[in-house]
């Protein structure tokens, strides 16, 4: 593990950024990040706090969005949905609140439903599950079909409405027992419902949730008391007669193994974290128990174990056919030593199969990702641990001295130095991406952390076996939809080149259906890769090209093809000359003007720079064509080609003929992932009270000043890419930007035509390459 980046807070005069108790961060799987802080005002007039929500995006992260969020207490729960647009935020006043992006912009967000059980504080969170799990099989990671890497699981949907379809909601757990069902109807109306845990109400200072594959909920809650039973409750929700339903069922519980130990009964006295290992696995859980100073895990699983029969019953003949009977039963698995006293555990979200096959062969290869858990302790130090053994993968160690923080292997003296000056710097809030290969932490201080999580935990490989792991780590991405920057993280520019080979191997042994989904997946994949490395920059403009023309050529066919074929006896000629004579928005070319003239545009380019091609091939290939000539016999002659001789000609007189315009499609891309590839210090924009610095293997980290993005000097014409069209030098129109290849486009639309509208309407939720847009300030544009 190695630190990324690290963002500040800018020092404001009346205004201080201060961490909330508790502190509490989410990662979606479009790499969105959103934490807590409190907003203090030291004004003398007015001393109010605002409980704080901040959403970054982790290629930008000086670009903050700040919610007041309106929580009358400090936010306990966040939570984002399985497509990373939605975002849940809950408080110590019941209060549950669902934001959702404005305009479709990360940086522009507004609550649009909520619900609240007044005075009753939110212990647990969570969306109802979609009823859609993959299972990631390292031990098939060299096959050729991506359905054997990855497989889907039969998994069923919280709740379903008419034909299977998931039915959206979210469910949380409250202090005082009870569990809380908000149902999203189609119409877009809240249906509510409460029901307690038990019978007995009880205090549940801790609890969280888990689904199964036959549709039901399962909650572990406890107390907080190591001497108390950490109990474990059914949920089954339901819709009757328009109205919500809640069944709970008792299950089996289970004591701490600390509290049976007679050296350890009073040692750690309360539970501090409860967690099941994964969401879709209610069978394994994580307890955390700590006293003032130190801490200890355990981890338990769920067995069907035989039913021993009395005696009596010994002898008796069996039934046919009849089985023993069986019970569920919580053993330990594995338990640590005494740690520091944890401060915050992260839990993998990759899907890896555990399986003993997939389990040795990652041990084989060394793969690691999914694997590991997180724990940060008080001194400030994060360690790693196998989610099955428990034993430590890695270790960082971070540091409050201006040394800034880093790993040191082996330096044992480090975890138990002794800091002065203030609270030592630790983590309050830790967070695994969905590819678990960086780690976001959140200290004390309310500052956050980005950390690359080394595929193989700093093991040595061989630079086949490490592209191998990060290949079979984008195929996930491109499989699932996911973004894939912290994928990147760990991509050097030395391997760019193999990466886009191999991807592309892999690509072409898919199907032709499938091929089809990811065509445009995997262009978007591979520009991301070739901004990574000056010697393939420019391919990564030919892929964002290349974008540009798929989308410009599926708009075409959409406006070509009729919708309905009602005469299907008619040449695909005559169809089209009665759709047009149907038709009163003949004039395509002209709908589509702007389009149109950058593939024009765009050919001309093409045709203008291929002598540059040609001869830069030539001089490359020069020494292989004289070996051939030199074997050849000496009256035999390499064939002309007239034909390309002349093309060629024709395009060197080109530019002499008429204006070949300057392509300049391809963005600038501004993010932190270019920057850190250097790994040397360098300076980044500062916007919105966020300042950034970073370490990765710089000699001393860096640290921005405040200010915006330096642009090169001079006037320069601003391109929409997205339409095609000049925005002139100093643009007037509010703008937005890709998150991901930087692609820039006006905000409100320009056009009148009903087909450039439907152009735009594609894009108005994702870029062309399946980036999330980020509006820009005018300053910026």
């Amino acid at each position: 593990m190695e630190l990324a980046y690290v963002c500040d807070w800018e020092k404001r005069p009346k205004s201080t950024h201060c961490p909330s108790i508790p502190l509490v961060c989410s990662w979606s799987c479009r790499n969105l990040v959103a934490f807590t802080t409190d907003l203090k005002n030291d004004d003398d007039d007015n001393k109010d706090v605002s409980h704080m929500i901040h959403i970054i995006d982790t290629d930008h992260p000086w670009d903050v969005y700040s919610i007041n969020s309106g929580h009358a207490e400090v936010i306990s729960c966040l939570e984002w949905d399985q497509s990373g647009s939605r975002l849940l935020s809950a408080d110590g006043d019941g209060q549950i609140k669902c934001w959702s992006m404005s305009d479709h912009l990360v940086n522009s967000w507004e609550s649009v439903l909520s619900s609240s059980l007044d005075g009753d504080p939110i212990v647990a969170l969570s969306w109802l599950h979609n009823g859609v799990k993959l299972a990631l099989h390292v031990e098939m990671s060299g096959s050729t079909n991506f359905g054997e890497k990855f497989s889907r699981v039969k998994f069923s949907p919280s709740l379903t409405l008419f034909g299977g379809k998931p039915m959206e909601g979210w469910l949380a757990v409250t202090v005082s027992g009870l569990v809380t069902v908000s149902l999203l109807k189609p119409g877009g109306a809240l249906l509510t419902a409460s029901e307690s845990l038990c019978r007995l109400r009880g205090r549940v200072a801790l609890a969280d949730i888990a689904f199964t594959g036959g549709g039901n909920i399962v909650v572990a809650a406890t107390d907080g008391s190591s001497s108390s039973p950490v109990q474990f409750y059914k949920v089954v929700v339901s819709v009757v007669s328009e109205k919500c339903r809640i069944d709970t069922e008792l299950l089996p519980s289970l004591f701490l193994r600390c509290t049976t130990d007679p050296l350890r009964r009073e040692k750690y006295p309360a539970v501090t974290h409860l967690k099941f290992l994964t969401r879709e696995n209610s069978e394994q859980v994580l307890l955390c128990a700590s006293n003032q100073s130190g801490s200890i895990v355990e981890c338990w699983s769920l067995r069907k174990e035989g039913l021993p029969v009395n005696n009596i019953f010994q002898h008796r003949s069996p039934v046919v056919g009849e089985k023993q009977p069986t019970i569920l039963k919580w053993r330990i698995l594995t338990t640590t030593n005494d740690l520091e006293r944890v401060s915050a555990v992260a839990l993998p979200k990759l899907p890896i199969s555990i399986s003993n096959t997939d389990l040795k062969v990652a041990s084989d290869t060394k793969f690691c990702p999914g694997l590991g858990l997180a724990l940060a302790f008080h001194d400030g130090s994060i360690q790693i641990l196998h989610r099955l053994s428990l034993h430590t993968m890695g270790v960082f160690y971070g540091s409050s001295s201006s040394s800034g923080p880093g790993q040191r292997p082996g330096d044992e003296s480090a975890i138990k130095r002794q800091r002065t000056g203030g609270p030592a710097l630790h983590f309050k809030a830790l967070q695994f991406s969905w590819t678990s290969l960086a780690l976001a932490g959140v200290d004390n201080h309310g500052k956050l952390h980005m950390l690359r999580v080394s595929p193989s935990m700093g093991q040595v490989l061989e630079l086949n076996t490490t592209l191998r792991h990060l290949l079979f780590l984008l195929e996930y991405c491109m499989v699932t939809g996911y973004d894939w920057w912290d994928v990147l993280l760990h991509v050097q520019p030395t391997m760019v080149h193999n990466l886009v080979e191999k991807l592309h191997e892999e690509y072409m042994r898919q199907n032709q259906a499938l091929q089809q989904v990811l065509a445009t997946r995997i262009v978007a994949v591979k520009a991301s890769l070739c901004k990574l490395s000056t010697a393939t920059a420019a391919r990564a403009c030919d892929f964002h090209a290349k974008l540009l023309l798929i989308a410009i050529s599926s708009t075409l066919k959409s406006l070509l093809r009729p919708h309905v074929l009602n005469t299907p006896d008619k040449s695909p000629g005559d169809r089209l000359t009665e759709i047009c004579a149907k038709n009163t928005d003949t004039d395509i070319d002209k709908s589509l003007q702007q389009l149109i003239q950058w593939v024009g545009d765009f050919v001309l380019y093409l045709l203008a720079n291929l002598p540059n091609q040609v001869r830069a091939r030539q001089h490359h290939d020069r020494p292989a064509n004289e070996n051939a000539g030199n074997r050849a016999s000496p009256g035999t002659t390499p064939p002309t080609q007239e034909p390309w001789n002349t093309l060629i000609d024709e395009c060197c007189l080109l530019p002499s003929q008429l204006l070949v315009p300057s392509m300049d499609w391809a963005a600038a891309h501004d993010g932190v992932i270019v920057k850190l590839q250097g790994k040397q210090p360098t300076e980044a924009a500062v916007r919105k009270g966020l300042s950034m610095s970073a370490g990765g293997g710089a000699s001393t980290p860096w640290r921005s000043t405040p200010g915006r993005t330096p642009r090169p000097p001079g006037p320069s014409q601003k391109m929409d890419n997205l339409r095609c069209v000049h925005m002139g030098v100093c643009p007037t129109e509010e703008s937005k930007a890709c998150t991901r290849c930087g692609c820039v486009t006006m905000l409100r639309s320009p056009n009148k035509t009903n087909a450039m509208k439907q152009w735009e309407q594609r894009w108005i939720k994702n870029c062309l390459c399946g980036g999330l847009w980020r509006r820009i300030p005018q300053s910026q544009t």
